[in-house]
């Protein structure tokens, strides 16, 4: 079931992000980059902030009443929507969760005229670039991003157009 995070959902999210980021990111970034993208990402602050602007959607997929992945979006300033976050269970990837949240994100997009989707995504992190590979996104450019600290984001930016037919799943 996929429905719009809520306030009381905060707390799941900020737990499912940690225990997806250390599966994911170790030897990929460093646990000190890990640490300071998940607290400026996902503080309680930030994530109540977001669920109130009207450009930012967050939402949520369940299984068995079991938060099993969330996802957030935005209109960016190039007309474009930016899947800004996706991240499944580790226990439930590869069952089409992602894919379904994608979905919804599509739909988003669509509601308000955005033609294209983007996201960035760790130029290591080889089974994501797969994954959304698999759903339509195709890599458009390569960035290094200064995130603050000493640290900096090396990336791919994605994108898929959504003026063709959705892509299969």
């Amino acid at each position: 079931m996929i429905a719009p995070v809520a306030p009381a959902d905060v707390e799941s999210v900020i737990a499912l992000a940690r225990l997806v980021w250390q599966q994911t990111y170790p030897g990929i970034i460093t646990q000190e980059q890990i640490d300071f993208m998940l607290e400026q990402r996902y503080s309680r602050q930030r994530l109540l902030e977001e669920l109130t602007m009207p450009q930012v959607w967050w939402d949520q997929a369940s299984v068995d009443g079991q938060l099993a992945g969330f996802s957030s979006c935005m209109v960016t300033g190039g007309g474009e929507m930016k899947l800004d976050k996706l991240y499944v269970d580790p226990a439930r990837q590869r069952s089409g969760i992602g894919a379904r949240l994608i979905d919804q994100v599509v739909s988003h997009a669509r509601t308000v005229g955005c033609p294209t989707l983007i996201l960035a995504v760790n130029k290591r992190n080889e089974p994501a670039i797969a994954a959304y590979g698999k759903q339509g996104f195709a890599i458009r450019e390569s960035v290094c991003v200064d995130i603050g600290n000493g640290f900096l984001m090396d990336d791919f930016i994605m994108a898929r157009s959504l003026l063709a037919q959705a892509a299969p799943s």
